[in-house]
């Protein structure tokens, strides 16, 4: 931040923020225009009468799309990109290979200085009995006690992905290459938007001019050459130390071992020189892959001692014979890792597995074709279709065969009911088979906790054994097929990656801060927008590329100095103040609220979600730990109590609703207020937020909770299920599963107060009863299974079926999943009719991983 305040024309900001700008609307006119259009574009809208309308704008300060761009360079500006010219020896390409990059220390430096973090950061090794941040790792314990005294470690985290993020001028391609820290909180890190991930170069694709064999051989030692280039000074940093500055302004000595690199199983090949049927980070090979044990690591020092060997018989450059001698030995024809002289970096350790390519990419090619192929594709279909629809999860109208287009998000949805979708499918599914896949789902489940321990690491290895064990039932069923019929092997390059999970959790702590949705994302938010707004011009191209890359930093970084203009507190006080509310997992508004608390300011980043808790007019449970809130304007206002009873239906509503004031108040029922005389407010669905298990300090998203009456477009209303917690007679807590039927609170003046028993909303809940458990399941399930109440069976007095309850009662919500077998004759089974068509149900604790 020195370096804002150090600017030239820091004199100039002092009487005018906007500098060189008149006023916040022409900076965030200029803005627009360098961020959306193109330079040919600007000219042309500079060149409108309606801009130099004083009914409007009047004449702006800048005349010139070149005067304009001229203002944008010489804003406060931090690591510069630049371009290099690469070349390998004797390989010519088609065009020049130019590489667009930043100093990699320069951009750590810049990070770690960054004041928006300040609050998130952790700099010295936890001795802690768990693991979830790397300071908590057992890798950060080895890598400090090597350091000199006083020195600070700053593990630096790659991530690449080779999808290219531009394929303009008759092909040229590039990817990006991504860098951040680990003494960032991983949850504030594993936000794509937070801006704790810098894009550090883009890395060129380019078409080599000799026989397409060694395309592929050559591109793998550009990429070398290029990481090489890039990550220079962070490899100097690691060995040697270089004094750094941190967002409180202390200069420390720091060092930067590579600990982490986020890619997919392709890359982290390329990454560890080895060859594609090779495990990158053990000694398995292909027909090992389905070995039920782990494998050694394969040792960088290792693979480093094999390559030495090799350049001894073979010169490196001699591409023929070097392919076939490495290849013989199972590695990439490389000769020069980029992470040979880099510190502490061994691809054994930095490479960990990603839950997105390594889980969920995984369940998507194999156990989801195996239970396809078992059930059948129309049957599965049919299951998904007829799912009840809950807001905030896909509801897969068409099935899952025929989706065009799947994210990992999508993945996700499927792998959250497939295990009681395929139970009692059809009567090819046994058991056993069922028992395999709901293990290796609690397996990639457990494999996803942000905190382990070593009880928690032994039961997710449990799991994955228990699959091993019984995955022969996979191939007994004919599930596993290929081309040329039945597999009768598990030889799958990500099933062997699966064994490294422990040694991964323990080296560099909990898999969830390495996962590659953040790289998919990045190129999204970080990347593939600059690409759109250039000439297309092939001599200028990359020039072209590098002068938007540093117009854009250089915009977000004068946001940022303004908005540290605005406020009228000292930097250093704002550095140290602490949140009082609970966080939303949101540095930068965190950040924005210490600074200016009583403005409203529109600044780049994350999508704000709502705080509940700070909502005087929500709702808290009596445990403190779950908020409701219902909208101001109710969506009906003041209906009797037989409209109601009309409207969802709710038969007997005036016993049901005065059996719960009797109850609540002891027997001493209120006079100022009757469900006979009185009005009622009804509310269609409601809002609940809780916090995350595992970080209580943090807020999960709100998830809302249906109960729409019965209509035209919801002939059988929706109501969705609950897990509700209500007080026994003997003063303990019960829990059940029921179906919200209605939301309604008494309507009243608002000088009438309420005992404390009308306060908050009412619910008209359907309980379900518990006819199985999962510890004496023989179904392989393990879900608990529970039953509806008879059908239209609401009785005139209070019974085991129907209760009225308050709705601070409701712990969670539940997804229930059809028994198949057990459907309702006479009810046509849809997503409208899903909670009506079926006699029992699963409660899928795998539909939230909060409560799983």
């Amino acid at each position: 931040m020195d370096k804002l305040w150090k600017d030239e024309y820091e004199d100039h900001c002092m009487h005018v923020p906007y500098y060189p700008f008149q006023d916040e609307g022409e900076w965030e006119l200029a803005k627009f225009l360098t961020t959306h259009l193109t330079q040919t574009e600007i000219t042309h809208f500079l060149k409108l009468k309606w801009v130099h309308c004083d009914q409007f704008f009047g004449d702006p300060s800048f005349t010139s799309t070149q005067q304009l761009c001229g203002w944008m360079d010489n804003l406060p500006s931090g690591p510069e990109w630049q371009c290099t010219t690469v070349t390998l020896q004797g390989c010519p390409t088609t065009r020049p290979i130019r590489l667009i990059w930043h100093d990699a220390k320069a951009v750590v430096e810049d990070i770690l200085s960054n004041l928006v973090f300040a609050n998130y950061m952790t700099f010295d090794p936890h001795i802690v009995m768990e693991y979830s941040e790397f300071f908590t790792a057992d890798r950060t314990h080895e890598i400090q006690d090597h350091l000199p005294d006083g020195a600070m470690l700053v593990p630096i985290i790659i991530a690449s992905d080779k999808t290219p993020v531009m394929h303009h001028m008759g092909g040229l391609e590039m990817h990006p290459i991504f860098v951040t820290i680990g003494n960032i909180q991983l949850d504030i890190r594993m936000q794509a938007t937070s801006h704790a991930w810098h894009c550090v170069g883009f890395m060129p694709v380019p078409d080599f001019d000799v026989h397409p064999d060694f395309q592929t051989i050559l591109s793998a030692c550009l990429f070398h050459l290029c990481m090489d280039t890039i990550f220079a000074s962070l490899k100097h940093a690691a060995q040697h130390g270089a004094p750094m500055t941190d967002a409180l302004g202390y200069v420390r000595n720091c060092f930067t071992p590579l600990i982490a690199y986020i890619a997919d199983l392709p890359e982290q090949q390329l990454i560890a020189c080895v060859a594609k049927n090779s495990s990158p980070v053990t000694t398995a090979t292909l027909s090992q892959f389905g070995d039920t044990f782990p494998h050694p690591p394969r040792s960088g020092a290792n693979t480093l001692r094999q390559i030495q060997e090799l350049c001894a018989v073979v010169h490196p450059w001699d591409i023929t014979n070097f392919q076939k001698r490495a290849k013989a030995i199972k590695l990439l024809r490389v000769h020069l890792p980029f992470w040979r002289d880099w510190k502490h970096a061994d691809p054994a350790h930095f490479l960990n597995g990603k839950m997105l390519h390594s889980c969920h990419k995984f369940f998507f090619d194999h156990p989801l074709k195996w239970c396809k192929e078992i059930t059948g594709h129309h049957v599965l279909d049919t299951h998904y279709k007829t799912q009840h629809k809950h807001i905030g999860v896909r509801h897969f109208t068409s099935g899952i065969s025929h989706v065009k287009q799947m994210t990992g998000h999508d993945h996700r949805d499927i792998q959250r009911t497939i295990v009681p979708m395929v139970a009692k499918s059809s009567p090819t599914v046994m058991p056993l088979f069922v028992y395999t896949i709901r293990s290796l789902i609690e397996f990639i489940y457990k494999a996803q906790n942000p905190v382990h321990t070593d009880a928690s690491i032994a039961s997710m290895v449990d799991a994955l054994a228990e699959f091993h064990l019984n995955r022969q039932s996979i191939i007994n069923a004919g599930a596993r097929c290929g081309t040329s019929g039945v597999k009768m092997d598990f030889n799958i390059p990500k099933l062997e990656v699966m064994q490294s999970f422990t040694r991964n959790i323990k080296d560099n702590g909990t898999l969830m801060q390495y996962t590659a949705d953040v790289t998919e994302r990045l190129l999204i938010t970080h990347c593939k927008h600059s690409f759109e707004r250039t000439s297309r011009q092939a001599n200028t191209f990359v020039d072209q590329i590098v002068t938007l890359l540093n117009c854009e930093e250089n915009i977000h970084r004068f946001d940022l100095y303004l908005l540290l203009r605005k406020s009228t507190q000292l930097l250093e006080n704002l550095i140290v103040i602490e949140d009082e509310e609970v966080s939303t997992i949101n540095p930068l508004f965190s950040f924005m609220t210490r600074i200016l608390p009583d403005e409203e300011l529109s600044f780049s980043g994350p999508h704000r979600f709502c705080n509940f808790f700070t909502d005087p007019k929500g709702f808290l449970s009596s445990s403190g730990a779950v908020m409701f809130h219902v909208t101001v304007k109710p969506d009906r206002v003041g209906i009797t109590v037989t409209q109601m009873e009309d409207l969802y239906p709710f038969p007997h509503a005036t016993q049901y609703i005065n059996h719960y004031i009797r109850i609540a108040s002891g027997g001493d029922p209120t006079y100022l207020w009757s469900p006979s005389l009185g009005r009622f407010n009804v509310w269609h669905k409601c809002r609940i937020q809780q916090h995350l298990s595992f970080q209580s300090r943090y807020l999960m998203r709100s998830q809302v909770i249906q109960a729409h009456p019965h209509s035209e477009e919801h002939p059988f209303g929706v109501h969705d299920t609950v897990l509700l917690s209500c007080p026994d007679t003997d003063n303990m807590t019960s829990q059940h599963v029921a179906r919200v039927k209605a939301i309604f609170a008494p309507k009243v003046h608002t000088r009438v107060e309420l005992p404390s028993y009308l306060e908050s909303p009412l619910t008209f809940v359907e309980y379900f009863t518990v006819c199985a458990d999962p510890m004496a399941d023989r179904e392989g399930v393990g879900l608990y299974r529970v039953q509806r109440p008879p059908i239209n069976n609401v009785a005139a007095s209070p019974s085991s079926y129907y209760a009225v309850v308050p709705l601070t009662d409701i712990v969670h919500a539940v997804e229930l999943v059809p028994v198949f077998e057990t459907s309702i004759t006479g009810i046509n089974p849809s997503k409208e009719s899903c909670l009506k068509a079926y006699e029992q149900y699963y409660v899928n604790s795998f539909a939230d991983k909060e409560i799983f």
